[in-house]
């Protein structure tokens, strides 16, 4: 039986946490762990961020940024990046110990640490509901060799990414094949 709650949240899990990588007007590395983010086209990603945040000025200013997967080995750095503010904090990558080189194809750094890396540039900013939703065009993605298979395909279980339950507010981490995509339901396509 179903209970009602009582409340309105954004009953959707998994959500992916992504590291968003800038640079600042002072040339410093800035990045932010967002968990509002997805896919919304072949090349495209969108990312909700408030109104407030540096990590959003950085991003008008450069018209660029990187969005990596965040993965289980980091959970302490992403965790300290999603709670401090590069707005108060100037040595916030810093604390982490993490390492960036400046991307090839975009305005943007990239953390070498994380197992998986978009470089996007800016397609476009607007107002939705309060929150400020920021479109990129994904123009070339980066894989560390450890989660690559035979076939040079990024191999989920390789990567131990990890999501956000915004019921507990929780992390884990994904990565167990259950079914292949578009076999597991044809059977009922033959009723």
């Amino acid at each position: 039986m179903l209970k009602d709650l009582g409340c309105s949240l954004p009953a959707v899990y998994p959500m992916p946490v992504l590291m968003v990588a800038t640079y600042g007007e002072d040339g410093k590395v800035d990045v932010m762990t967002v968990a509002w983010g997805s896919i919304c086209g072949m090349d495209k990603i969108a990312l909700y961020l408030a109104k407030d945040r540096k990590t959003l000025k950085n991003i008008n200013a450069r018209k660029a940024f990187t969005v990596s997967l965040a993965d289980e080995a980091h959970l302490k750095e992403i965790d300290f990046l999603g709670t401090a503010s590069g707005n108060t904090m100037s040595d916030k990558f810093e604390r982490t110990g993490l390492h960036a080189v400046k991307s090839k194809n975009v305005d943007a750094p990239v953390v070498e640490e994380f197992p998986v890396t978009m470089e996007c540039k800016l397609e476009e900013v607007r107002d939705c509901f309060g929150e400020m939703q920021v479109v990129g065009t994904i123009v070339n993605v980066l894989a560390e060799e450890k989660t690559l298979d035979e076939a040079g395909k990024v191999n989920a279980e390789k990567i131990n990414a990890v999501i956000f339950d915004q019921f507990r507010n929780t992390y884990y981490t994904s990565g167990k094949e259950v079914a292949k995509a578009w076999r597991v339901g044809a059977e009922l396509m033959k009723k």
